[in-house]
C-alpha cells in the first residue's frame, strides 16, 4: 500500500479547463493565450530544427540564450549576471520552482508562503519534507503584513517565497516591500524564491521590482521566469532561473538528474528573438488593453473588479450577485453562462469566505467580447440567489 506524499487529486486548473472543453464554454480560467506567438518566432524555431539543432542542449542551456538573458537583465535592472554560472534554462517555470526548492530544503525546514498562492508552491514544499507556513495577504489590497512575517519566523525557517506580479490577484510588490524583505532575510539568514513569470506584464505606468534589482537579495535568491508567458507560447514549457553561483551550483545538481536539459530548437530561436526588445517592452500596454476591456465588460454584468496592476489576471467580487461559494459559482457560470473562471479558494490552505473569482484576460478581443456578452445575458436572466 502506497502512502501518498500529497493530498488531493487534480488541480483546479485541470478541473475547470476540462469542464470548459466538455461544455464548449469560453475558458477564462487557465492562464494561457488563445492566440499564436509571433510568426517570426515560429519561423525561427523551424529554422533551428532545419539547421540541425535537434540534439541535447548543454546542461544549463544554449549559451547564446543565457547571454541574451544576461543582456536583458542588465538592460532592465542594471544588474550583471554571469551567463556561464548564474543562469539555467528549464522546461518551464514551475519546474524551476521545484528544482530551487529541492536544491536547498531539508526535512523539517519551514518556508513562508503568502496566500492566495499559485497552487504548486505548497505541494513542492511538502514533497521535499519541509513545512509550508502560510501567511494571508491583506484583503482587498492583497498586500503583505511584514509584522506577521516577522512573527512567523522560527529557527527552522529556511526561505520566503514571493510572487510579483502576483497570481491570482495581479498586485505588485513595492520598493518598500523589497526593502522590508531585505532586512528580514539579512537578520535571519534566509533564502528567497522569487516567482517573476509575469515580469514585463505590468500596467498603469508601474514598474516591476525584481529581486535582481537589489544586490543583497540577489545573493540569497532564486529568481524564476517564463518564456511561455512573455512570448505567448505556454505550451512550449520553457523558462529559466537566475541565481548567484553558489546557489546555481546546487540548482544544477538537481536539474542534471531530472531532465538534464531543455528543448534545444526553442532555445536557439528565443536567443535570436530576444534581440527584439520592443516585444517585451510592449507587453504592459498590450495586456492592459485587454484587462480594461474585460473589466468594463464584466462590470456591466454586475461583477465588481478588484484592481489588477500586472499578470494575466483580474479578480472580480460576485457577492452582490450570488450566495454560492466560489467553486460552486465557477461551476455554475461554466454550465449556465458558458464562461469558465477559477475560484480563489484553492489558492489557500484554509480559505477565507471570499466571494471572488479569477478571470484571465490573455485572450483575443473577440473572445473577451463574447465572454462579456454571455455573462451579461446570464445575469439578466438569472435572479440573485
Amino acid at each position: 500500500m502506497i502512502q501518498s506524499k500529497l493530498k488531493g487529486g487534480e488541480t483546479i486548473f485541470t478541473t475547470m479547463s476540462r469542464m470548459a472543453a466538455q461544455l464548449d464554454a469560453i475558458n477564462l480560467g487557465q492562464g494561457f493565450p488563445d492566440f499564436d506567438p509571433d510568426q517570426e518566432l515560429i519561423r525561427l524555431v523551424n529554422e533551428a530544427m532545419l539547421k540541425g539543432h535537434n540534439q541535447y542542449a548543454p546542461l544549463r542551456g544554449v549559451l547564446s540564450l543565457r547571454e541574451a538573458i544576461a543582456e536583458k537583465t542588465k538592460f532592465l535592472y542594471g544588474t550583471n549576471v554571469d551567463p556561464h554560472t548564474e543562469v539555467c534554462i528549464t522546461p518551464g517555470a514551475t519546474y524551476a520552482i521545484y528544482s530551487a526548492l529541492t536544491s536547498i530544503l531539508r526535512e523539517g525546514d519551514e518556508v513562508i508562503i503568502f496566500e492566495p498562492a499559485y497552487d504548486s508552491y505548497i505541494p513542492n514544499v511538502i514533497v521535499n519534507g519541509a513545512k509550508p507556513v502560510s501567511i494571508p495577504l491583506t484583503y482587498p489590497s492583497f498586500s503583505i503584513d511584514w509584522e506577521r512575517v516577522r512573527a512567523a519566523i522560527t529557527p527552522r525557517t529556511k526561505m520566503i517565497m514571493i510572487n510579483s506580479p502576483h497570481n491570482p490577484s495581479g498586485t505588485l510588490l513595492s520598493d518598500e516591500d523589497m526593502q522590508e524583505l531585505t532586512r528580514i532575510v539579512k537578520v535571519h539568514d534566509l533564502f528567497v524564491l522569487s516567482d517573476e513569470v509575469y515580469e514585463p506584464i505590468v500596467f498603469d505606468g508601474r514598474k516591476h521590482n525584481s529581486v535582481l534589482k537589489y544586490p543583497e537579495l540577489l545573493q540569497r535568491s532564486f529568481a524564476v521566469f517564463s518564456f511561455g508567458k512573455v512570448y505567448h507560447c505556454t505550451g512550449w514549457k520553457t523558462g529559466y532561473c537566475i541565481a548567484p553561483q553558489h546557489l546555481m551550483e546546487e540548482f544544477s545538481k538537481v536539474h542534471q538528474y531530472n531532465v538534464f536539459c531543455s528543448f534545444a530548437p526553442v532555445q536557439y530561436a528565443l536567443a535570436d528573438f530576444m534581440q527584439q526588445k520592443e516585444h517585451y517592452l510592449g507587453l504592459g500596454i498590450f495586456y492592459q488593453k485587454r484587462r480594461d476591456q474585460l473589466s468594463l465588460l464584466l462590470e456591466q454584468s454586475g461583477l465588481k473588479p478588484i484592481p489588477s496592476h500586472g499578470s494575466f489576471f483580474q479578480l472580480f467580487d460576485y457577492s452582490a450577485l450570488s450566495n454560492f461559494g466560489d467553486l460552486e459559482f465557477a461551476i455554475e457560470l461554466t454550465k449556465k453562462a458558458g464562461v469558465s473562471a477559477i475560484p480563489v479558494s484553492p489558492f489557500y490552505l484554509s480559505a477565507p469566505n471570499l466571494k471572488i473569482l479569477r478571470f484571465c484576460f490573455a485572450k483575443k478581443e473577440s473572445t473577451l467580447d463574447e465572454a462579456g456578452r454571455r455573462l451579461k445575458e446570464y445575469f439578466l436572466k438569472i435572479p440573485n440567489d
